[in-house]
């Protein structure tokens, strides 16, 4: 492993980071509180863009990443549910059952969009703590 690789590993969040990471946790709880679990993964997602357009924040919502393997370029490999102010991937889920899955899911979505912090956010359970996975790299 080379010097810049065990940086980038062991890397703080910078405050921006930390600071949207807290907001994005706050609009699940807020929703969750709001709507309760049940709903469509649409809704939960025009609520979420709807708070971050109230809070200023910038973002783009199925945000498109090209995929390339070997000589291919796959233009719409990727589809970001939110990508919050082009630092932190958001996956919004609405499901009974949390799948492992996911997880994998998002940590391909940091690694070939070059982030570092994830969150899904599952609004189908009965606390929004519940919820919540917080995934770095």
């Amino acid at each position: 492993m080379t010097q810049s690789n065990i940086e980038k590993i062991y890397k703080t969040l910078s405050e921006r980071e930390n600071w949207l990471g807290s907001q994005l946790v706050d609009i699940a709880i807020k929703i969750h509180q709001a709507l309760g679990p049940g709903l469509l993964e649409s809704v939960y997602e025009k609520c979420f863009c709807y708070e971050l357009t109230k809070r200023g924040v910038l973002f783009e919502k199925q945000k498109t990443i090209p995929l390339i393997y070997d000589k291919l370029i796959i233009d719409d490999g990727l589809r970001i549910d939110i990508l919050a102010d082009n630092l932190i991937v958001v996956e919004l889920k609405a499901q009974e059952y949390y799948h492992p899955v996911w997880e994998a899911q998002v940590l391909s979505y940091l690694k070939l969009s070059n982030k570092r912090l994830g969150y899904i956010f599952n609004f189908n359970v009965p606390l929004m703590k519940e919820g919540i996975k917080r995934m770095i790299v």
